[in-house]
């Protein structure tokens, strides 16, 4: 590859690197995003959905009985397994506060398939090799439900 190509190669990288991504966008329609023409389906999604706005935002761990299995299955590495492993954990900086109507957080999609519940957020991250530059990304959390309640749960953290 001669000089001329290889600088015209990376001068049009760098030129759509700067324009190749689409800022991750909340999606406002919550009620859409929870119905679902299968009603079992519906069911988990509000289970998810309302578990994440009384106990998880809304700090409320007195409730947890009501959304988390006993031998709830944690595979974030920061959480203990076990309902509570997860009050022990979320009891040291969530405290309660009023519960809103919808899940504050930015909600793009809730994907229901099965017993599984996925939510996806739009989040903002830093890049590591430029502190001051931000990019947008999403982040999720999965959760296995049985027999009405929070079984299992799956996000991509790291310790």
């Amino acid at each position: 590859m001669s000089l001329t190509r290889l600088i015209a190669l990376v001068a049009l990288c760098s030129a759509l690197s700067t324009q190749a991504q689409v800022p991750v966008q909340a999606n406002p329609d919550h009620a859409a995003m929870l119905a679902s023409p299968d009603a079992r389906l519906a069911a988990n999604k509000r289970l998810v959905y309302d578990f994440w706005r009384e106990v998880f935002e809304g700090g409320h761990m007195e409730l947890v009985d009501k959304y988390l299995a006993e031998g709830y299955i944690q595979h974030n590495p920061t959480v203990p397994t076990g309902r509570a492993g997860f009050v022990g954990v979320f009891s040291q900086f969530a405290k309660p506060k009023p519960i809103q109507d919808r899940v504050r957080a930015p909600l793009v999609a809730i994907t229901a398939e099965g017993d599984l519940v996925v939510l996806s957020f739009a989040r903002t991250g830093t890049d590591p090799k430029d502190p001051q530059k931000k990019y947008s990304t999403t982040w999720f959390d999965m959760f296995r439900i049985e027999g009405g309640k929070i079984a299992e749960h799956w996000d991509p953290a790291t310790p």
